[in-house]
């Protein structure tokens, strides 16, 4: 066993609060959740590259007086570089990419105290919904493991549910937080374009639509975070508007009352299924028992034009992923290593014209305003996070050519209309299914308006908590 029986207790605040005031060293949490890790990955799947002993080392060398300091975390395998280890974004293409630097990303955390010990399971280059990347086999949800975690971040959303850390990185480019979030039972903001630093290797991801955060189980967590890493650094592409108070503070304190606009209905192909219907019916009572004026409305907008500007530059982003790592390779496109779907969607950006792309990036953009101009009207809008509880593994990833497209949709919600926006968006772990499987709940806020969705966050956990709701295959009763 490790050295912490009473790690499920805390988040990872509260064990950062630990180990300050010299209640539990730094190491006996370390050597808890490496034990933890070896007891649910083999089921799992969710860590890919362990990082035991060089965790020892960074603890043994002293660690910064932050406020997670000496809490086990993991970062996504994508994007995302810390010196000396490998960054394979889920992908036989970068299966040898051993970094010299740290991310800017990385910095902040490391400052904030954080013990990274190993990196989730990602799909290769972050493409799908569901975590089942070729190289590295499919992550499990441990609420069922029959059933996908999500995706793109779906090894993180596995690990925290599964205990093995209270928190963990993850990013969202079309809804990669907010999807693990849901499928997992876990809190998944995405923050505002911009709060969160990309740099120093690039200055925006698929054009601004992809941003780094994490999935926790506490909101306490993921506004103490993200006042531990936002703030734009020198040559940042974006800085969403200044915010001069604390998250934390924010989350501890309940807004006024709001306007929330609620969707019945996708913008795009498909509709809500049954169960996430009555999760929204469920959290529409749940907003008038708190006194917040809850009205159907949505902005009008060709849902399926948006969703084809949002795969454009998905598409055209990842041809130049490739290219540039055939170069740096020396090899051509055609002699990567890479999934059939990877190569289709790198080809269909290539035919992408740079004035076809230049329009998507308008499209985006005239969508921002649109969405700027409603939320003067409503303080928040609220949607299921996904059309229906998590899908079986391999549903999606081993579709065919025929069937992929209406199987994806059937799945996804309108997550990724906030990445186009720029928008902060949140899912919150508000319903169980029948089959007792996590869906969530989608509250969007104005850009900038990131404390808003902490206040209302905090405020929800407080008065419908999740806290003690764990999945068959957990850590701490193994």
């Amino acid at each position: 066993m490790g050295g912490f029986a009473q790690y499920d207790d805390y988040d990872g605040f509260g064990l950062g609060q630990l180990v300050r005031s010299g209640e539990i060293e730094a190491m006996e949490l370390l050597e808890e959740a490496v034990d933890r890790a070896e007891r649910v990955n083999p089921a799992l799947n969710a860590i890919t590259y362990k990082y035991y002993d060089e965790a020892r080392t960074t603890i043994r060398a002293g660690l910064p007086d932050g406020p997670f300091q000496g809490v086990p975390f993991l970062i996504k395998d994508l994007h995302l570089f810390m010196r000396e280890t490998v960054t394979s974004n889920g992908s036989a293409m970068w299966r040898a990419a051993l970094a010299d630097h740290d991310s800017t990303l990385v910095q902040r955390y490391r400052q904030a105290g954080l013990v990274t010990f190993g990196k989730t399971n990602s799909p290769e280059l972050g493409l799908n919904p569901v975590t089942e990347p070729r190289e590295f086999g499919p992550s499990r949800n441990p609420w069922q493991t029959a059933r996908t975690p999500g995706g793109s971040s779906g090894g993180a959303g596995a690990a925290v549910a599964a205990g093995v850390v209270p928190v963990a990185h993850a990013s969202d480019g079309g809804g990669s937080i907010r999807i693990p979030a849901s499928c997992c039972a876990l809190v998944g903001l995405k923050p505002s374009r911009g709060r969160v630093p990309f740099g120093p290797d690039k200055a925006e991801g698929w054009a601004g639509q992809s941003t780094s955060h994490v999935v926790s189980r506490s909101v306490r967590d993921s506004a103490a975070m993200l006042d531990a890493t936002a703030g734009s650094e020198p040559g940042e592409a974006y800085a969403a508007p200044h915010y001069g108070g604390s998250f934390l503070n924010a989350a501890q304190t309940a807004p006024g009352n709001l306007k929330v606009a609620v969707s019945t209905h996708k913008w795009g192909r498909g509709e809500y299924q049954p169960e996430a219907l009555a999760g929204l019916e469920k959290t529409i009572k749940l907003l008038q028992e708190l006194g917040h004026e809850v009205e159907e409305a949505r902005p009008q907008f060709d849902g399926e034009a948006a969703g084809a500007t949002l795969f454009t530059i998905i598409s055209v982003n990842t041809a130049l992923a490739v290219r540039q790592r055939a170069a740096q390779l020396g090899c051509t496109v055609q002699q990567l290593e890479m999934e059939d779907g990877t190569r289709l969607t790198a080809e269909l950006g290539d035919a992408v014209s740079a004035t076809d792309y230049a329009e998507a990036i308008q499209h985006n953009q005239s969508l921002g305003r649109l969405l700027g101009r409603f939320h003067q009207d409503y303080n928040l809008s609220l949607a299921p996070t996904l059309s229906r509880p998590p899908v079986m593994v391999g549903y999606i990833s081993e579709a065919t050519p025929e069937e992929y497209g209406d199987r994806l949709l059937s799945f996804m919600g309108d997550t990724g209309l906030y990445n186009q926006t720029g928008q902060p968006s949140i899912s919150l772990p508000l319903h169980w299914s029948e089959d007792e499987l996590p869906m969530g709940m989608m509250f969007s806020a104005a850009y900038g308006n990131d404390a808003l969705l902490l206040q209302l966050a905090g405020q929800l956990e407080a008065c419908s908590p999740w806290w003690d709701r764990r999945p068959p295959l957990h850590a701490g009763s193994l």
